[in-house]
């Protein structure tokens, strides 16, 4: 990005206000752990009560996704259900935090996702080698939300089994569990390239 993408102005605000005012809207949580760096606490304990979250735990990330998750899962008190959730999605509706966390309830683990619309082919040394039928593909979204207990083993089975992956979802595959989807929306993006603010300031500008 060339900035720090989660405090990039949009709308005179900071980028990371949008996640935090969809995540209380949802009145989802109970307690909200965010994993950041240090310097930043002050500033986003002040974003999120500004934005009406209450319980709000600050921590210092790790060196990898998976580790920042880690640290804050060690920071969540004795709850039921923990969702884990990008801060460069800012779109994310207050519905579909509500989803994830229900789904989650009753099955264990559930992720947002969306099909696939695009053509979707494997390649190697510069060239396709296989095209995959995407009727069966999705493009993975947070939140993701799991019975707490379950993400902590898949936590504790990655540290043990030095596995590294993408999403905590992945984690969870790995304990054999199956993790249920929920619909996403195409506009629960994660903001990663400049070209993305663009997207977003031009979403916000059109809503009413």
């Amino acid at each position: 990005m060339g900035e720090d993408k989660l405090f990039a102005d949009v709308g005179g605000r900071p980028l990371i206000a949008y996640t935090l005012a969809a995540a209380a809207a949802s009145r989802a949580f109970g307690q909200v752990v965010i994993a950041a760096p240090a310097e930043r606490h002050a500033l986003l304990a002040a974003l999120a009560a500004a934005a009406g979250l209450g319980d709000v735990v600050l921590t210092t990330g790790g060196d990898r996704r998976q580790d920042s998750v880690g640290r804050a899962l060690d920071r969540v008190g004795e709850v039921d259900v923990v969702a884990v959730h990008d801060a460069a999605r800012p779109l994310c509706a207050p519905q579909l935090f509500i989803d994830c966390v229900e789904v989650a309830r009753l099955h264990g683990a559930a992720t947002a996702a969306v099909p696939m619309v695009d053509s979707i082919k494997r390649g190697a040394g510069g060239v396709i080698v296989q095209s995959l039928d995407r009727h069966d593909l999705y493009a993975i979204q947070t939140p993701q939300a799991f019975r707490r207990e379950l993400l902590v083993a898949g936590h504790l089975h990655a540290r043990v089994n030095a596995l590294i992956v993408d999403d905590d979802a992945a984690l969870v595959e790995a304990l054999g569990t199956p993790v249920h989807i929920v619909a996403g929306s195409p506009d629960n993006f994660k903001v990663t390239h400049p070209r993305d603010l663009v997207v977003l300031r031009a979403l916000l500008a059109a809503r009413p």
